[in-house]
């Protein structure tokens, strides 16, 4: 049976964009020593490559400093490439996707209800997403340690995101907000939002696929497109097995020590 995701209720100042799903300001969540995320600082969301000139506008507004995409190759094949954003420098940081390259989507957008099985049934799927989240927080600290130390620096405000703004996006959201002192509650309360809806990554399985609206197809799927608060848990517990504490993973995996912690703190908090 289909485990069914928690959907807190976390408070949001996200406004209705068309083309962009899972935006969100991670303002107000409550971090070290009884301060707050400042509002409009720190963003994130899904792809933008389908912003539609509104959207693009709103974003515009924002006054935003950087856009860290985490997409690969394959995403931008398949989704495109962002809107452009005069004045809002875009760095790209391929992380490693949970579906493992572009065989493996194709499969789920146009293969039939035998591959899916054999790809995804009993479990399978669910394993593939824990794995990965323990492999990008084993193997991607380069990257991210490149986007805290570029947040410390100058790249505030910023937006991250991937393709479905859940699980790239989201372990590098968690990364920054560990690294402010949130409360690992508050961090997951956030990650379990992207599971709403309204926010969710929109599939479009083509149209000679077998059975593509399916209850075992979407079945099969959701482990994909779930947000679960057992993938975030396998990260958190990856480092404390590969460095044995948050501290020594900020400092010893991520090279990003006490001083550049709070020089972070002073961009992006203020006080209760």
């Amino acid at each position: 049976m289909t485990q069914t995701p928690q959907v807190p209720q976390v408070p949001s100042t996200e406004p209705a964009l068309a083309g962009i799903r899972n935006f969100r300001d991670v303002g107000g969540l409550p971090a070290v020593g009884g301060s707050r995320i400042r509002h409009g600082c720190l963003f994130r969301s899904g792809h933008l490559a389908s912003a539609t000139t509104e959207d693009a506008e709103y974003l515009g507004s924002l006054g935003l400093h950087t856009i860290f995409d985490f997409r690969n190759s394959a995403d931008v094949a398949l989704e495109g490439p962002d809107v452009a954003l005069p004045g809002v420098r875009h760095v790209n940081i391929p992380l490693t996707d949970p579906a493992d390259g572009a065989e493996f989507w194709r499969m789920v957008r146009d293969g039939e209800l035998a591959q899916l099985r054999t790809a995804l049934a009993d479990g399978k799927g669910a394993r593939r997403m824990t794995g990965t989240y323990r492999t990008i927080i084993r193997t991607r600290t380069a990257e991210h340690s490149q986007v805290l130390h570029a947040l410390a620096e100058d790249s505030v405000p910023a937006l991250m995101h991937c393709a479905a703004g859940k699980d790239r996006a989201g372990l590098s959201i968690a990364v920054t907000l560990l690294a402010l002192g949130v409360e690992r509650d508050a961090i997951e309360a956030d990650y379990l939002a992207s599971n709403a809806a309204h926010r969710r990554y929109q599939l479009r399985r083509s149209d000679n696929s077998e059975a593509h609206t399916s209850a075992e197809v979407r079945e099969l799927l959701s482990p994909l497109f779930d947000a679960r608060a057992e993938y975030l848990a396998a990260a958190f517990e990856t480092i404390h097995e590969t460095w044995g504490s948050t501290e020594d993973y900020l400092r010893d995996g991520l090279k990003f020590g006490p001083e550049k912690r709070e020089k972070l703190r002073e961009r992006l908090l203020h006080s209760g």
